[in-house]
């Protein structure tokens, strides 16, 4: 076991916990090559890259590990990045692909504010960063929608 593995549990004296025994439960977290790793009562471990939780891939590692594990043991919180994490999060199997329009544009242009951009077009910046790291893949009009902001933003900076 990793040397960064730390197991958390957290619950609520006087609180009835009610489990479903269907799900697994979470009850181990690390971190480890760039992805975030779980180990579950099932003994099954999944893994999941960073760049799919853009805000844990932007947090610290003190950041990181400052999680819980939910009362039903099927989801994680970290309360000072704002990231909540659902066990089925990890059974999804996309790898990131950043090769794909919007990631180049990110790519050719640093300079661009990720958070600035999602603010602009009216979308999170969680799910703009899933867009630039090819973890989630943006319908045309989506894609459109963005490089629309974009080329604004130059013809504003133009202009000055």
């Amino acid at each position: 076991m990793p040397l960064s593995c730390i197991e958390r549990t957290s619950f609520k004296p006087g609180k009835s916990i009610l489990m479903s025994n269907s799900m697994e439960k979470i009850i181990q977290v690390w971190f480890e090559d760039g992805r975030i790793f779980i180990k579950t009562d099932k003994e099954n471990t999944y893994s999941r890259p960073l760049e799919a939780f853009p805000l844990l891939l932007e947090a610290t590692p003190e950041q990181r590990a400052q999680y819980e594990i939910g009362l039903e043991g099927d989801d994680l919180r970290w309360e000072e990045i704002d990231e909540d994490i659902h066990i089925s999060s990890f059974f999804e199997k996309a790898e990131p692909n950043s090769d794909n329009v919007i990631a180049k544009v990110f790519e050719r242009f640093p300079q661009l504010n990720v958070s600035e951009v999602a603010r602009t077009i009216g979308i999170n910046k969680s799910l703009l960063s899933r867009y630039i790291y090819g973890i989630k893949k943006p319908s045309e009009k989506r894609t459109e929608q963005i490089l629309q902001a974009i080329r604004q933003l130059g013809r504003d900076m133009a202009s000055i």
